[in-house]
Parts: C-alpha cells; sequence; structure tokens
C-alpha cells in the first residue's frame, strides 16, 4: 500500500504546501502567511463564501486563512517575525489550512521546515506538535501520523540535485544554498546531503527589512505613514511604479537601500562559511532571490550560482521528495524486517 506523503513550508511571507505528487510531477499552491482571528466561524457568513478562505478553529477562536485572505484583512495587520513563531496558534491555523486544501483524510508522512538557526531547537517539538488528528475548518479533521522536520534550505539542496539528476554524484560534492526568505536570511553548508551545522545559520535580514526601510523612505518623503508593503513588494517584483495618491511613485531613486540590505545579509554570511572555492555548487532560492541575486553574485564572482525556475516552491518541493524517499525506504525496512521474522517463525514452527 503506498504511503501519503506531504510537504508543507509555512514562511514568514507565504505558507507554501504540496497539492498533489506523482512521480517527478509535484504540484504546489501557496497562499499569504496571514491568519485573522474571529470569535466566530466565518466561514458561515455569507459574504465570506465568496472568498477561498478556510476559518481554523484553534482554542475557542476561528483563524481565517488562505488565497484570499487579504479580503477579511482589518487596519492593523499583526506580524509574528519572532523565534518562537512555529509555537503559536497563527502558524498552527496556516498549517491545518494547508492541511484542509491538500483534500486528504490522513497523511503518512508530513514534512514540515524550519530555519536553520533554529533547527536543533526547534526539531523534536515542532514534530511533535504536527503528529495527530488536526481541524482544519467546515468540521474536518486531517491525522497526520508522522511529522519531520528539516532546514528550509535542504530541501532546495534535495530539489536541484534531483532537477539535475545529482542525487548519486552531489554526495561527494559541498554545496551552498542560500535562501532570502520574508524574514530570514538563510544559508546552508553541506556535504553531500549532510548539514555543516557550524557554517550554517539564518539572519534577520529578509525581504521584510528591505520592504520596511523603502516604506520609512515613501513615509518621510509623502509625509504620512505609508504601511502598504504587499504594494512595494509587488511593485520591486514586476519593475512597476507604485501608485500612491493616485500618482506613479518611483522605486527606483530607493533601490540602493534595498541592495545595500541584501550586501549586508551576504556579508555576514561570508563570515562563517570560510573557503568559497571549496563549493561545488551554490544554489539561490527562495522568494526573495531576484532581489539578493546582485549581492551573490558580487560575493562568487569565479562561481556560477544556480537559480531555480518558481524559486518559491524550491524548498516545499525538496520536502517533498526528500519525504517520499524516506518513506519509501521506511517501508522496505519494514517489509524486510517482515521478511526475517517470518521466516525466523517459520524455522521455529
Amino acid at each position: 500500500m503506498e504511503m501519503i506523503v506531504r510537504a508543507v513550508d509555512v514562511g514568514f511571507g507565504n505558507t507554501k504546501y504540496v497539492t498533489a505528487c506523482a512521480g517527478e510531477d509535484i504540484r504546489c499552491a501557496s497562499f499569504p502567511s496571514v491568519a485573522y482571528p474571529s470569535a466566530r466561524d466565518l466561514s458561515t457568513v455569507p459574504a465570506a463564501e465568496r472568498r477561498k478562505t478556510v476559518a481554523v478553529p484553534i482554542d475557542g477562536l476561528f483563524y481565517e486563512v488562505g488565497p484570499d485572505v487579504s479580503l477579511a484583512a482589518e487596519t492593523f495587520r499583526a506580524t509574528q517575525l519572532h523565534d518562537r513563531y512555529t509555537e503559536t496558534p497563527e502558524y498552527a491555523a496556516l498549517l491545518r489550512g494547508a492541511l484542509g486544501m491538500m483534500k486528504v483524510g490522513a497523511i503518512d508522512l508530513l514534512v514540515v521546515g524550519l530555519p536553520v538557526a533554529a533547527l536543533s531547537a526547534k526539531k523534536a517539538a515542532l514534530e511533535k506538535a504536527m503528529t495527530g488528528k488536526h481541524e482544519v475548518g467546515g468540521g474536518r479533521t486531517v491525522a497526520v501520523r508522522k511529522a519531520l522536520a528539516i532546514a528550509q534550505p535542504q530541501g532546495a539542496l534535495v530539489y536541484y540535485a534531483s532537477l539535475h539528476q545529482k542525487l548519486k554524484t552531489i554526495e561527494q560534492e559541498q554545496s551552498l544554498i542560500i535562501d532570502p526568505g520574508a524574514r530570514t536570511f538563510d544559508w546552508l553548508v553541506a556535504k553531500g546531503m549532510r548539514l555543516v551545522q557550524k557554517r550554517s545559520h539564518s539572519l534577520n535580514r529578509g525581504m521584510f527589512d528591505v520592504l520596511q526601510a523603502i516604506a520609512a523612505e515613501i513615509s518621510a518623503d509623502i509625509g504620512t505613514p505609508y504601511r502598504d508593503f504587499d504594494a512595494i513588494d509587488l511593485a520591486l517584483r514586476t519593475g512597476k511604479s507604485l501608485t500612491i495618491y493616485q500618482k506613479p511613485y518611483d522605486l527606483a531613486p530607493l533601490m540602493p537601500i534595498a541592495r545595500s540590505i541584501a550586501q549586508q545579509a551576504v556579508s555576514s554570511m561570508m563570515q562563517w562559511i570560510e573557503a568559497s572555492y571549496s563549493f561545488q555548487n551554490i544554489i539561490l532560492v527562495g522568494g526573495g532571490a531576484f532581489l539578493f541575486k546582485k549581492a551573490v553574485k558580487e560575493a562568487f564572482p569565479k562561481h556560477k550560482i544556480h537559480e531555480i525556475k518558481d524559486p518559491i516552491y524550491a524548498n516545499v518541493k525538496g520536502f517533498q521528495i526528500a519525504g517520499t524517499n524516506y518513506a519509501c525506504s521506511t517501508l522496505e525496512k519494514d517489509v524486510h524486517t517482515d521478511t526475517v521474522e517470518s521466516k525466523t517463525d517459520g524455522g521455529a514452527a
């Protein structure tokens, strides 16, 4: 019987999850990592039925999450950008929302991710919290039989190796995976597929810092607080101007600020990784890859920087591959054990 393996990557900016997997075809979806609490189930309200969200019950409240969560937006937008993020009800709501959108009743192995710096301290607790039965809204539950937490950039390494058919040859190589996300700038040094802990780390220097810095400059310029981070993010990704007070607002004069933050993050990383000439693979992924790319290339002028199409999904696709391989090896081990025990029992009889 085939095991059901699924992966979720709850990032500070977006929650990514696997919707289906058939061989090498891994299908993913995502929604903003925003959860709005309410004292009642908003999915029963007619107006809420027109938006793609679910109301996840946690500790007496209902947290609305999903692709259309912006339609439920309040003036105040709480951000959970701190080291105990995985212990918050918002994190649980985002993960359970993703589980509900997978449309499966039970998962044999769920793979989730953690920032590199949090892995050793948070891994066991997160795996325990993810195991069991989860209410996912609408009266539905999803049972998770086993959970596995790995470093987020490690997923990208697995996906890169699978994509380039290097799962065997990469075992003899050293790799550096750089993952600029919403809150954290993560990097992982690996020998083969194994994490080199002392050279891998995370900094709180991600896209959110860039958006905050640009918003502060805009606020000073227009003379009123400007906090539309989503609009700035979209403008940076598309190259289009913002619209403020019905007029285009050019971000080009503020780009040096964005680049300086990227350079700060990369410079801090360089102090950890030591001899850069030993890397056979340098892989750049993450939602902030487009903005940090220039700083990374300047730091490694003699290397080819490998980029992945749809870098936002690189981690979660790698989680899926790693989980499937883990499940297959576990299943083979169980079959082998059962066969040995059967032969032993038969001999004894």
